[in-house]
């Protein structure tokens, strides 16, 4: 503990961002649950100060009503905090960064730069409705603030969704979907290479099962036995 290598060694990170509503909680919840990420909510985190009653909460507090941004500071330092305490190696950092600014000083303070950016697209319409209905009692969920949350989205975020797409990095989601098709697009981007692979030839092999292709069956089985278990029921062993 305490050698240059673990010095040098950094977390993976994945942003989350999308419009409010969107469903990032949701599926930032089943990532956690199906991958071990660590997920940290950077609205979560200014609420739990604004709940300590200290200064900075108070100033948080001042800020979100009028819609504006908290200062990048205030946040990295949040998150850096639950980073460092967590205990894990990998991260989904959800809400953040907000605008280009953010994103800079992240990197910047931080020396760390995202493995991708899993963008949720969503129609602003579709996220209106789903943010009246939730009704969770949050002190920015009435309608004036909400759709004052979009604009600042448009205007501050969707910048820092095009900067990461230049760089090949964002992994976009059609987040209007229903919950169990979206989480389905959402575990590609995070199933490594060869359990990919896998499932493929998997897939393939029950395709031959079901429709006789005894080839087929034949050079998968010797390509990928690891499809046996899978496949048993079919062959009633």
């Amino acid at each position: 503990m305490g050698s240059v290598g673990d010095a040098e060694k950094k977390p993976t990170v994945v942003f989350v961002l999308g419009g409010p509503g969107s469903g990032k909680g949701t599926q930032c919840a089943n990532i956690v649950e199906h991958f071990g990420y660590t997920h940290l909510s950077a609205g979560d985190l200014l609420r739990a100060e604004i709940k300590s009653g200290s200064e900075n909460g108070t100033m948080i507090q001042n800020m979100i009503k009028e819609g504006k941004i908290v200062p990048s500071e205030v946040t990295i330092k949040l998150l850096q905090k639950a980073i460092q305490d967590s205990g894990n190696d990998k991260f989904l950092i959800d809400g953040f960064p907000r605008n280009e600014e953010n994103r800079a000083a992240f990197e910047a303070v931080t020396k760390i730069e995202p493995a991708f950016v899993l963008f949720f697209d969503c129609p602003e319409e579709e996220m209106e409705r789903r943010i009246l209905t939730r009704n969770q009692g949050r002190e920015d969920d009435n309608i004036e603030t909400i759709r004052k949350r979009f604009k600042v989205f448009l205007e501050s975020s969707l910048p820092v969704v095009e900067y990461y797409d230049s760089k090949g990095k964002v992994r976009k989601v059609d987040a209007a979907k229903p919950v169990e098709e979206v989480f389905e697009t959402v575990k590609t981007f995070f199933t490594p290479k060869e359990e990919k692979v896998k499932h493929h030839s998997c897939a393939i092999f029950r395709h031959s099962v079901i429709y006789g292709d005894e080839t087929k069956i034949s050079d998968l089985y010797l390509d990928w036995r690891g499809c046996r278990a899978r496949i048993q029921p079919i062959f009633g062993k």
